[in-house]
């Protein structure tokens, strides 16, 4: 349950549309509902501002959908990622209106509506075309949570130039994800070329020595760049919800 979701509902009770008894009947689920494999978290978006979003990966099919179903009654909506193609289409099958991005991993029912007056836009920075996956998530998640996206795309420093070229589009940004793998170098050029927080999300994209982008995530670390943050091993998802409560800050 929302916040604005549970304001309307004591509104009610306060007016006399309907009675407590009713009401309580509405919360039955606060702050949890046991489903036996997975305890849903309807208190989380009263605490966080956003509903739990289901991580799929090691659930199976049947988990997913039921776990969905139990947000959607809640919330009118629900966030899968890592999301396999049979997760997403049965959960499809069952809501037709759902969104199923298949490069991001991430299956999204009833996301929010950006304010399009806001502050800048939530950049998200790719190094690499084969960093776009974890990007991408990254994008989406946002997106759901009802920020305004901009991507830029396949702008690392093997071609610094490239980044040079986006100034104006880095210094509209309300905050910057910046997903790279390799050795990580990305975030801490663009740290030191914007005044707004940056995110850095290392991925497992390299080869050998890159040891599935644990060189990434030190190098990231290690920044000498002000005001740059790093986040686990393509964790998009997680880059997504930092940038979200800055946006709310």
């Amino acid at each position: 349950m929302r916040a604005e979701q549970l304001e309307s509902l004591l509104a009610e009770v306060a007016a006399g549309r309907l009675a407590p008894a009713a009401a309580v009947d509405r919360l039955r689920h606060l702050p949890y509902e046991d489903l036996d494999f997975a305890r849903i978290d309807h208190h989380r978006a009263i605490r966080q501002g956003h509903p739990e979003v289901v991580f799929c990966e090691g659930k199976t099919v049947e988990q997913v959908v039921a776990i969905c179903e139990r947000l959607h009654a809640a919330t009118g909506s629900f966030l899968g990622t890592r999301c396999s193609p049979p997760q997403a289409e049965a959960l499809r099958a069952g809501f037709p209106e759902a969104v199923w991005h298949p490069l991001a991993r991430v299956v999204v029912l009833g996301a929010r509506t950006p304010d399009p007056v806001s502050a800048g836009p939530v950049l998200v920075v790719s190094a690499g075309t084969s960093d776009l996956p974890v990007a991408e998530e990254a994008a989406v998640v946002a997106e759901a949570f009802g920020h305004r996206v901009a991507r830029l795309a396949d702008v690392g420093v093997a071609g610094l130039h490239r980044l040079l070229a986006e100034g104006e589009r880095l210094r509209e940004a309300r905050v910057v994800i910046v997903v790279a793998g390799m050795e990580g170098a990305l975030p801490s050029v663009v740290g030191g070329l914007v005044a707004v927080p940056v995110i850095a999300v290392p991925t497992s994209v390299g080869y050998g020595a890159s040891f599935g982008g644990l060189a990434a995530l030190l190098g990231m670390l290690n920044s000498c760049a002000a005001g740059v943050t790093v986040v686990n091993i393509d964790n998009g998802f997680g880059a997504a919800a930092a940038a979200s409560r800055i946006c709310a800050g």
